[in-house]
């Protein structure tokens, strides 16, 4: 029995101090519970507001494309300077050491690969497995206007509710049909019936007029996805518009891993994201970075 005569009495409660909370970060997410709170924390950066997340996840219906070829040896150096990773559980398990420290997003939704209509998705993953893989998000495409419209928007849904379940925020990727008009009308539907039915952020494509309105008229973050290969200072300048305009980070792939310093080129990405600096200066800081690195392997 511990000796209840000498414990001392608490005697400072700071009664002039009134109790206080902050305020939830991220766009959206106030009212979500703790967990769901800090699995979002560990992939939008709570100084800045924004994400840098990379996107290595387009074996899972392209195979080893340009760049993917060898996750381990092209894609790991780069990680340290992202907020999260978007990848497939595959990749994960095999590939991307325990110790990475930096938050995952897995990848969801699957099935037909590059030879088959794309928006025949399906669930491909259990919810609890990405619980298991101690995962910060789960991401599913969903085809608006596209051929299996409905089938992905009830991927979407499922999701959610296996993701509230068990304190998982979904990721809702809103993926273009070949015959869809790529502009601000398409995109506001797209990413604005993806957060209506539930998603806690949406990865969506950059358009030059107009994006402020997909992202002000969606009631949750907008990550900008980074799509074909650009010059760096086209991707720097895209990624610095999308920001400006209001979207909560990027989602890049190829614009990084494809290009020929891709170290540089995601330091650079970073740097446009969190600092808001301008993509000149980016692409400045990128040459300087590419030149120092191939002097150190000279």
């Amino acid at each position: 029995m511990p000796d209840i005569d000498s414990l001392k009495e608490s005697k400072n409660y700071y009664l002039d101090v009134p109790y206080r909370r902050e305020a939830f970060f991220v766009k959206g997410s106030t009212s979500l519970d703790w967990g769901m709170q800090n699995r979002l924390a560990r992939i939008f950066n709570p100084a800045s507001g924004r994400t840098v997340m990379l996107a290595i996840d387009h074996g899972y219906f392209q195979g080893p494309t340009s760049g993917l070829e060898r996750v381990d040896v092209n894609i790991l150096p780069l990680a340290p300077y992202a907020d999260a990773l978007m990848l497939t559980r595959g990749i994960l398990r095999t590939t991307v050491p325990s110790s990475c420290g930096k938050g995952v997003v897995l990848r969801a939704s699957g099935g037909p690969s590059i030879l088959k209509e794309l928006s025949n998705e399906r669930l491909a993953l259990d919810i609890e497995d990405a619980v298991r893989l101690n995962a910060a998000a789960v991401a599913v495409q969903v085809f608006i206007g596209g051929e299996y419209e409905t089938q992905s928007i009830h991927n979407l849904t499922r999701l959610v509710d296996m993701g509230n379940r068990y304190g998982m925020p979904v990721l809702g990727v809103t993926a273009v049909g070949k015959s869809m008009t790529r502009d601000a009308r398409y995109f506001r539907l797209a990413c604005r019936i993806a957060a209506e039915l539930g998603a806690h952020f949406v990865k969506t494509y950059y358009v030059e007029e107009d994006f402020e309105t997909v992202t002000a008229s969606c009631p949750v973050p907008i990550v900008m996805a980074g799509g074909k290969k650009l010059p760096e200072l086209d991707a720097l300048t895209m990624a610095y518009k999308a920001v400006s305009e209001g979207a909560a980070g990027v989602d890049m792939g190829r614009n990084i891993f494809q290009s020929d310093a891709p170290v540089a080129m995601i330091q650079a990405v970073g740097k446009v994201v969190h600092e808001n600096m301008k993509p000149e200066e980016a692409h400045e800081l990128l040459l300087t970075l590419r030149s120092e690195s191939r002097k150190e392997n000279e």
